[in-house]
């Protein structure tokens, strides 16, 4: 591993260059290193590689499929919360499965330094410190970076994942500063240049909570929030090791604090207008949420710990632009927080995006060739749809170069690629949040089968072993093999009521096939074993983990509606087969609308599938577009027996 300050003008330096040391550039640059490449990762400062700039937690709800998904494809993620996490839980048990998500705080510091040490320690990879100003482009294709030390750093592809620092602006108050975070500079050279390349660029803000001194709160009028035990670890091939976990503290916001708040919207940069970017829909700062929803008495507030050996704790809920006088007094007002001290005050950033409909769904740009683009600047929010991207980022650059198909994630697929068809079909008015009810297929991507659904991409992609991908298969033909067995399996009937009585539901007359009681809602493994049914713990010499039971028991459960999912998926898998060529002349089909064509050239879907999702197009457009395409199909082929 070498560490370089600005001592690199070779104009083939590197094979792929990333530009930015957050969670989609680590995932980028490690994709890479990982199939071969030589990476440079271009950062302002490599004390802050993997830094936690708002919350320290990963995973959520949707999000937790992200990390799932991203660890089931190779990436890291998963591994590095895995490592310094210090409380984990699976949210939303008490609803089906395609709902439950892990979710985990870190300590912001071991996380931080685990991601800094694992890019370091990765062959392949050189930290270039230096703050990209323009990425070099020769007939149309990408050869370099330059940075604003004037060096000019070579490559074959780029990999921008510049977060929230293009022409990065903090907001407290009415004061402002240039800044992608605090006490970092911004990143402005950069916006200039990707405008000059073709690309048409928007504004975007996102906020975060002040920080207050964990010392200087009263914790016994919370509410406690303890992890899960044992702890539901996000990687397939989770650490060995004992976690003794932190609890979180619930508590909420009141009228006499919505009323504090009010107070400073006069100063507020959201309400004046010194704020033009657009903020996250579904994450507001506490001021929108007061102003947006007058009628609520009161909102949620957690207060998280930032790390083991820091006393700084983040007040998760309360994410603020507003004066520092107003966070002092409306942080006052809240329930155990009376006396609190404020550590770092709450602050709003605004900075440049770029409209995402103009990638592919490689995440390559359109307009130039080997340049990609991952994270903020593609207008999400959030640490894991950022990686989510960087990882497909990072191994289509990869591939590009080695000459490799491109390789794109669908909908049914995963929940990375409903992020990125989201993005490049539809685009973002405001910051981009995954959710589980934005998948079409959720029951079948659920977060507990990523690794054996993605097995296949995954070794595709060149991202997993042999070694691995046969233990993947394995655990598909063991879950089949535990499907069968609860098909064959019998309960009696006093077995049977002594549990569903307590469960206040139907009792039975006779013995019972335990597939048809796993199917009441009430019913899952648990209440079999206490109906004193034998779940055994090994096939043959095989031993079974129990969360293999709870794939064959949702397999069970859920069968009905998994066969109407994959029927579902096989008809868009279908659709996406169906390609529609990049040069192909929409202007040219007269029966098509203005609106549809004007539409269809901006988005240029290149399958069926995506076309139909680009919004206002109709399935007569698409038929339209079917005739055309056989059509031209049938003149090129005309054309060629001419010319033969």
């Amino acid at each position: 591993m070498v560490e370089t300050q600005h001592k690199s003008t070779h104009r083939n330096a590197f094979d792929v260059i990333v530009v930015g040391g957050g969670h989609a550039g680590i995932e980028a640059v490690m994709a890479a290193a990982q199939l071969g490449c030589s990476v440079g990762l271009m950062t302002m400062d490599p004390a802050k590689i993997g830094q936690m700039s708002c919350n320290p937690a990963i995973g959520g709800t949707a999000k937790g499929h992200v990390v799932r998904e991203i660890d089931a494809l190779g990436g890291v993620m998963a591994r590095l919360i895995d490592e310094t996490g210090i409380q984990f839980k699976m949210l939303n048990m008490s609803k089906g499965p395609a709902m439950w998500s892990p979710r985990a705080q870190a300590d912001r510091k071991l996380y931080r330094n685990a991601a800094r040490r694992l890019v370091s320690n990765t062959p392949n990879i050189t930290i270039v410190t230096d703050t990209a100003a323009e990425v070099v482009v020769e007939d149309g294709h990408v050869v370099g970076v330059r940075g604003e030390s004037g060096t000019e750093y070579g490559c074959s592809a780029t990999v921008v994942s510049s977060g929230t620092f293009l022409r990065g602006l903090m907001h407290t108050g009415l004061h402002s500063v240039t800044g992608g975070r605090v006490g970092e500079s911004a990143a402005n050279a950069l916006s200039g240049n990707l405008k000059k390349l073709g690309l048409r660029l928007g504004r975007l803000k996102t906020g975060t909570p002040p920080r207050v001194d964990g010392t200087t709160i009263d914790r016994t009028v919370m509410k406690v929030e303890p992890g899960h035990e044992p702890p539901p670890f996000f990687s397939f091939s989770p650490p060995d090791r004992n976690v003794n976990q932190v609890p979180c503290w619930l508590t909420y916001t009141n009228n006499t604090t919505h009323d504090t708040l009010r107070s400073g919207f006069d100063r507020s940069p959201l309400f004046t207008g010194r704020i033009e970017g657009v903020g996250p829909r579904y994450c507001p700062s506490i001021e929108d949420k007061v102003a947006r929803f007058p009628e609520r008495v009161r909102h949620q507030i957690f207060i998280e710990p930032e790390g083991l050996d820091s006393d700084e704790v983040y007040v998760n809920g309360f994410a603020t632009s507003l004066p520092e006088d107003t966070q002092i007094a409306a942080i006052h007002t809240i329930r155990g927080m009376e006396e609190a001290q404020i550590t770092a005050f709450g602050y709003a950033v605004e900075y440049d995006f770029v409209h995402p409909e103009q990638l592919y769904a490689t995440l390559e740009t359109k307009s130039v060739k080997g340049l990609y683009m991952a994270g903020q600047i593609c207008g999400t929010s959030g640490y894991e749809e950022a990686a989510g991207q960087g990882l497909v980022a990072g191994i289509n650059a990869a591939r590009a170069i080695a000459g490799a198909p491109p390789f794109v994630l669908h909908r049914h697929e995963a929940y990375i690629g409903v992020m990125i068809d989201d993005l490049v079909t539809i685009g973002v008015t405001d910051p981009y949040r995954l959710f589980t009810s934005r998948a079409e297929h959720r029951l079948l991507l659920r977060q507990d089968n990523a690794d054996v659904r993605l097995a296949d991409r995954a070794r595709e992609a060149g991202m997993i072993g042999e070694t691995e991908y046969r233990r993947r298969i394995e655990k598909k033909r063991r879950v089949s093999l535990l499907v069968e067995q609860l098909h064959d399996m019998r309960v009696s009937a006093d077995g049977a009521n002594r549990v569903l009585e307590e469960l206040n539901t139907a009792q039975v007359d006779e013995t019972q096939p335990v597939d048809r009681l796993l199917r009441r809602p009430e019913v899952g493994l648990r209440e079999l074993q206490r109906m004193g049914v034998d779940l055994p713990e090994s096939i043959g010499d095989e031993h079974v983990d129990f969360t293999e039971w709870m794939q064959a028991e949702f397999a069970v459960k859920y069968a009905g509606y998994l066969k109407r999912q994959e029927d579902a998926a096989r008809r868009q898998a279908a659709n996406e087969q169906r390609a529609i060529p990049d040069d192909f002349d929409y202007t040219a089909v007269p029966a098509l609308s203005s609106e549809a064509k004007e539409k269809l050239k901006v988005i240029r879907p290149t399958t069926f599938g995506q076309a139909s999702r680009v919004p206002g197009i109709t399935p007569a457009d698409l038929s339209v577009i079917a005739i055309a395409l056989e059509r031209q199909r049938r003149e090129r082929s005309e054309r060629a027996t001419v010319d033969s």
